[in-house]
């Protein structure tokens, strides 16, 4: 018996994001408050920081309108330390539950 390849296919109704902020982001609390900031949205996913000095965010949701509401708040809260950020769609983790801050 073969079983339908969509009924377990969880990442079907998500949406995943990859942002890498770029500026004054290293060093400054990004992670701790973009973590708090995530705990505020059904998001899930994580944020670090990469050796080249910018931060690598990922985030996923099953409602595109809750990741425009989380970037709009992420920009608020970062508007003085960001100076670009460059965002693409990811293919989604749908194992990932929770938001991390990863090392």
């Amino acid at each position: 018996m073969c079983a339908d390849p969509h009924q377990s296919d969880f990442s079907a109704g998500l949406i995943s994001l990859r942002a890498v902020y770029q500026g004054r982001v290293q060093g400054v609390g990004f992670r701790y408050r973009t973590s708090q900031l995530a705990q505020r949205y059904p998001v899930s996913g994580y944020v670090k920081n990469l050796a080249d000095g910018t931060v690598e965010l990922v985030v996923q949701a099953s409602e595109q309108a809750v990741l425009d509401q989380f970037f709009d708040d992420m920009m608020l809260t970062f508007a003085t330390n960001v100076s670009d950020v460059t965002v693409e769609e990811v293919t989604p983790e749908p194992t990932r539950q929770q938001f991390t801050i990863e090392r």
